[in-house]
């Protein structure tokens, strides 16, 4: 027999990330109520909102689960308190001045390596830069910015609790890989991960910012459009490499962006892994992938082409290390991302000389 005892016992063990207590001690967990294999429970949180709610359901279900087999029903009834007034509102996004879509039409291109060296780069060209890990189901930030024990904390401004981003080689970082072990496979549906983002975007206290750059997952799919909906963004990129099946992949994530319903400008195509160079011999290029696909193809899209970062062994190396090549702009592969970060620069520029601000997408269903 199950007792509340037993429930209490496990619930212990589930601790707040923000508060560093556990449920039972911060007094949340209320009206337990088992019924043969049905278990109702309550949580109670303390504030209007909770950015841990979902994570810390999760896990209260899972432990249960392993400790009294994976057939017990389990319902978590969350309550959120309503007694403090958020007076006045604060937008977290206010002071954030250029956002930067970073996509891929396909996986395995480096768009992610190419996102973490392209917000140093531009950090150092003496601009503030914020980084958004929205690659929920495969977070990497956390690993090239040697943060994968970092926990998130909250923090309060004008009467209102946000997530502190963490800082690291001067920026800004959040990244769904800082709430949940690194070892641990998200099983979400759609809406659990579009949720999970809208909380990352505006509940992180980005402050002032000149760029903040969005790591999307690849391809088209619920994360791009919830991203649209809730950030008015200045303009995507997209990473490709130079084969042809990568590229034939970039065309739909540049409609994407163009299409009516969207319309974010496209400020450029990424070309990574453009030739392999090595070390011993770096005036040689050896193109793998094939030559200059990418600036073929931006040609014929009428986009610039934004950058060619070559194959070399340090990218890999320094980013598994989580010490970004960019870190050093005189190497090769720093002078690559250096050019980058001015390319993309000039482009913002271009863009918001040109064209008026972008408003959030509105997409309605008939």
């Amino acid at each position: 027999m199950i007792t509340e005892k037993d429930l209490l016992s496990i619930l212990e063990n589930i601790i707040h990330p923000a508060q560093k207590k556990s449920l039972v001690e911060l007094g949340m967990v209320k009206n337990i109520s088992i019924q043969d294999k049905k278990i109702t429970i309550t949580l109670v949180y303390p504030k209007p909102t909770d950015p841990f709610a979902n994570a810390i359901k999760k896990a209260s279900t899972q432990a249960i689960k392993d400790k009294f087999g994976q057939d017990i029903e389990i319902a978590i009834e969350e309550i959120f308190s309503s007694a403090k007034k958020i007076s006045p509102e604060y937008d977290s996004l206010k002071d954030v001045k250029n956002i930067i879509a970073i996509a891929s039409g396909k996986g395995g291109v480096g768009k992610s390596t190419v996102a973490v060296n392209l917000a140093i780069a531009l950090s150092h060209l003496n601009v503030k830069v914020g980084l958004l890990d929205a690659d929920l189901y495969g977070p990497s930030i956390p690993k090239m910015f040697a943060a994968e024990q970092h926990h998130p904390v909250m923090v309060e401004k004008d009467g209102k609790e946000f997530i502190e981003p963490l800082v690291r080689y001067n920026i800004k970082l959040q990244s769904a890989g800082f709430f949940f072990n690194p070892d641990e496979a998200l099983i979400w549906r759609g809406p659990m991960a579009t949720n999970a983002l809208k909380q990352m975007i505006t509940q992180t206290l980005w402050e002032e910012l000149d760029y903040l750059l969005i790591d999307l997952p690849p391809g088209t799919g619920d994360i791009h459009i919830t991203l649209v909906q809730e950030l008015p963004v200045t303009g995507a990129v997209i990473v490709s490499t130079p084969q042809k099946v990568a590229l034939a992949d970039v065309i739909k994530g540049i409609n994407m962006f163009r299409s009516d319903k969207i319309n974010v400008p496209v400020l450029g195509i990424i070309e990574n892994m453009s030739w392999f160079t090595p070390a011993e011999l770096p005036e040689n290029k050896y193109y793998i992938f094939g030559k200059e696909g990418c600036k073929q193809l931006a040609a014929e899209l009428n986009v610039p082409l934004l950058g060619q970062i070559p194959i070399v062994q340090s990218i890999c190396e320094s980013g598994d290390n989580g010490q970004p090549v960019a870190m050093n702009p005189f190497t090769l592969e720093g002078k690559a991302f250096a050019n980058l970060a001015e390319n993309v620069v000039a482009e913002v520029e271009k863009r918001n000389q040109q064209l008026p601000p972008t408003k959030k997408v509105e997409i309605t269903h008939r």
